[in-house]
């Protein structure tokens, strides 16, 4: 992964952090929108060098659930989606700020559940119906802390465990007048320019995504400034809200048409396999291989252009479209292998379509629903899918993009030039021209038709780095050292080795578990040089990350943490609690001592404390790496940790790996 872009896309994501006012980031149609963490990703972000924007927005806040004093010198707003793993991850650092300001912060919660989560509306509703009996808060907080269970059972159990009037509360979620509390709130989201969650409005100053506590800690400490500044002038605490805001502007100034995005210039070596579904002629002039994911409302807004693209250039471009379901996308990777089982029957396209065409209804029984709708055999369907004929096909696909960059959804190559984003039909075609020429010199030339995509990548490795565009850009500015100590976490390798890596990993995470193997070979290639500690940092809408990170500090206590690490990311669809028993009986732990480890929540603190640090130190998705405080973010391969690593050997003066010298 490249750091720079899927940092920017874990402030952007999904995500919908569109509007950047605080923290300039990529567009809304934008790859960068799409990166693993936080993605959301989670990846959401990292802040940029920039500073934060002074434009204060005339945000109210009658009628929304309030929490904290009238007399607060700081009101932060949020606008947030129930079902948005950011936004969960955002509402712990908001918790961190309420703790650390006191009755000097104000929190005011604003509703904006986002179109592709089907359950957020609901949430949003079950808690304003909370609300109406004086418990939105703590229904707020179930609500988040369970953000993968929030079907009507779901919302209902919460209900009772926090004592509500269930008839009541039943009542209530229907009223018209909540649904039109959430209506008013997102009119006002799209006003003020927040058009993705979550986003936060400090003292009227917008800051975009689940961004690090040191980037709202600024603007805070800023507004408390000027906030004390009016009470020693007269102002009273209990208007300071209205007195800041009385200057502020109503609305975000409208959109400039967007400026046409230089693709990179970047080629890549991209492999197109025989059995990827695709359009156009095999020995097409031009070769698009797509990277999407079916359940990223970007790569739906792209569906229009490619079509586009089939009809201006039926006998020039071919479009191969591969698979990168992302971590955040809970139904991707199924519905991935659903169309790869309609590809099997002839009927990829056409599933491709009802698939972006109903990206909220994306579970088994709509799969299959789909399925019969295109007259597919039904028994080779649902064979394909109870076998999982197709996951290693994915998996392999989603391997193979990773390897090249495509970290984010849409990512595009053309003719091996990387084209990241849903752009508009103008900004392909400009590349697909330029490539068209390219094309047309080599034939010119004698290159043979079945020849022409391999010499065209061949050619565009050759240029990567020459042209004028390439070196007019500047190289991205690296993210600060941290200085993260490793404590008690998991580690091996010599505590005086030059080179510390500290990973925060979830172990239910496809990315961290392909870094496996990468780690390994970094310890054997540098052994003795090398100090590899491991954190935890469970994702939100992981489910099983937690419980799996508790029986591995378990597993510590016992001497037998990387053991047990490996069984867990050897196994990571089966990390229920009878398996994480099933492993420690496999590594011959005390399964009695064990048990009352996970029992007890005994590691709760320990797993807290890492969740609250990996936030302060900007880490918005999983893997994340800190290789001497240097951050590197995302499943990479080799080359790239040992880069960074080569690179702090030689200001310590010692050897580097063995394969190197």
């Amino acid at each position: 992964m490249k750091p720079n872009v899927i940092v920017a896309l874990l402030v952007g994501l999904v995500l919908g952090f569109v509007g950047g006012r605080a923290v300039t980031g990529p567009s809304k149609d934008s790859a960068a929108g799409n990166k693993p963490t936080a993605a959301a990703a989670a990846n959401p972000s990292r802040p940029s060098a920039r500073p934060t924007d002074p434009t204060v927005f005339k945000v109210p806040i009658d009628g929304s659930p309030v929490l904290g004093s009238a007399d607060a010198l700081v009101t932060l707003v949020e606008f947030s989606d129930y079902q948005c793993p950011f936004c969960s991850r955002a509402n712990a650092t908001v918790e961190q700020l309420r703790k650390q300001y006191g009755n000097k912060l104000r929190v005011v919660m604003k509703e904006n559940p986002l179109s592709f989560h089907p359950r957020a509306k609901p949430a949003a509703l079950a808690a304003l119906a909370a609300g109406e009996q004086g418990k939105y808060w703590e229904y707020h907080d179930k609500l988040f802390s369970n953000s993968k269970a929030l079907e009507d059972a779901d919302l209902e159990k919460y209900a009772t465990e926090i004592g509500l009037d269930l008839n009541r509360w039943k009542a209530d979620m229907t009223n018209p007048k909540l649904s039109a509390l959430i209506d008013r709130d997102q009119a006002l989201a799209g006003k003020l320019g927040a058009n993705g969650t979550p986003a936060f409005f400090i003292n009227g100053r917008f800051l975009s995504g689940a961004q690090p506590i040191d980037n709202f800690k600024a603007i805070i400490d800023e507004e408390l400034g000027k906030a004390e500044a009016l009470t020693r002038s007269g102002t009273p605490a209990n208007q300071v809200y209205a007195a800041i805001l009385a200057k502020g502007v109503e609305s975000a100034p409208k959109a400039a048409a967007p400026q046409q995005e230089a693709p990179a210039t970047a080629y890549r070596k991209v492999d197109v396999p025989a059995d990827s579904p695709s359009f156009g002629p095999k020995n097409a002039k031009v070769t698009i291989v797509e990277w999407s994911d079916f359940q990223c409302p970007f790569c739906s807004r792209v569906t229009p252009t490619l079509k586009q693209i089939k009809e201006n250039y039926p006998n020039d471009v071919r479009v191969v479209f591969r698979h990168q379901p992302l971590s955040f996308h809970p139904n991707a990777k199924p519905a991935a292998e659903a169309s790869m089982a309609a590809h099997e029957q002839g009927k990829f396209w056409e599933m491709h379509d009802k698939l972006f065409s109903n990206q909220g209804s994306l579970d088994r029984a709509t799969f299959e629903r789909y399925a019969e709708e295109l007259k597919l055999n039904m028994g080779q369907f649902k064979a394909a899918l109870d076998s999982g004929k197709y996951r290693a096909k994915v998996e392999a696909d989603a391997s193979a993009g990773a390897a090249v960059g495509a970290n984010g959804t849409p990512t595009f190559f053309v003719n091996g030039r990387e084209f990241v984003g849903a752009q508009p039909f103008d900004s392909f075609k400009r590349v697909i021209d330029e490539e068209l020429a390219r094309a047309n010199k080599l034939v010119a030339a004698g290159t043979k038709p079945e020849e022409l995509y391999g010499k065209l990548i061949e050619e565009g490795l050759k240029s990567n780095g020459s042209a004028p565009q390439a070196q007019a850009q500047a190289p991205a500015a690296e993210a600060p050292v941290q200085n993260i100590e490793v404590g008690n976490a998991p580690a091996i390798g010599p505590k005086n080795a030059p080179i510390t890596i500290v990973a925060y990993s979830d172990f239910e995470c496809p990315f961290c578990g392909r870094a496996v193997p990468t780690l390994k070979q970094i310890e054997n290639d540098y052994h003795g040089k090398v100090r590899i500690a491991f954190k935890n940092s469970p994702l939100p809408f992981h489910a099983n990350a937690k419980p799996a990170a508790a029986a591995a500090l378990a597993a510590h206590e016992q001497g037998k943490f990387w053991e047990y690490h490996d069984k867990l990311f050897a196994n990571q669809r089966a990390l229920d609690r009878a398996s994480l028993e099933r492993y420690a009986e496999e590594l011959k732990l005390n399964l009695p001592k064990f048990k009352a480890a996970l029992d007890s929540n005994k590691f709760e603190s320990q797993i807290t404390a890492e969740m609250a640090e990996s936030s302060r130190v900007g880490v918005n998705g999983t893997p994340t790496f800190f290789i001497n405080g240097r951050s590197l973010v995302g499943a990479q391969p080799v080359d790239a940790f040992k880069r960074i690593i080569d690179e702090e050997l030689k200001k310590k003066g010692g050897p580097m790996a063995a394969d190197q010298k």
